[in-house]
């Protein structure tokens, strides 16, 4: 499988970067700190630099394995980091991934999720062995379900997530897109 690891992807308004140290402060103002935006995203809420420092220091050391990728959101015109994308689960063995993203409650309603997901799905398509891009979302979290309608993927039944743990999805939704024969 061709990895390449976390690249540089800009689209219209973002900019799509491996993190840096220096992006603490944003995390901690835009995003990190909120409990909507973490219980959403499944993830814990952040308060302080100590801890952003640490999760980024994890990160950019995973950025030395080829098949890591997460993906600071920068908004163009601020320059600041808005949010995050990821592939949270790589399977190597299949070719495939599971998407993951959020954003600051401040940036929601401008399209910015779906423009950083649809530059990642092209990305991934372009430059990677990946065959299959997957993701799914809570039935409660509609504004991340409004993302994933919207986006090139459609509903499907499982996710290789659900699948290896010989789990049925209850209570998520679950998105696929695979990869274009050219």
């Amino acid at each position: 499988m061709n990895h390449t690891g976390t690249s540089t992807i800009e689209s219209e308004r973002l900019i799509l970067r491996r993190f840096a140290l220096s992006d603490g402060a944003d995390m901690l103002a835009n995003w990190i700190s909120e409990p909507q935006v973490q219980y959403e995203y499944g993830e814990p809420v952040y308060t302080d630099e100590a801890q952003v420092g640490a999760l980024l220091a994890k990160w950019i050391t995973a950025y030395e394995q080829p098949d890591f990728y997460r993906w600071a959101i920068i908004e163009r015109v601020s320059g600041h980091c808005i949010g995050q994308i990821a592939f949270c689960r790589v399977y190597s063995d299949i070719a495939a991934a599971e998407i993951e993203y959020c954003i600051g409650s401040r940036f929601w309603g401008h399209g910015y999720a779906g423009e950083a997901l649809s530059a990642v799905i092209a990305y991934a398509f372009a430059n990677t062995g990946f065959e299959k891009l997957e993701a799914y979302h809570r039935a409660e979290n509609v504004k991340s379900g409004r993302v994933l309608e919207k986006s090139s993927m459609h509903i499907t039944d499982n996710v290789e997530r659900f699948r290896r743990a010989g789990e049925t999805p209850a209570g998520e939704v679950c998105y696929c897109i695979e990869k274009p024969v050219r």
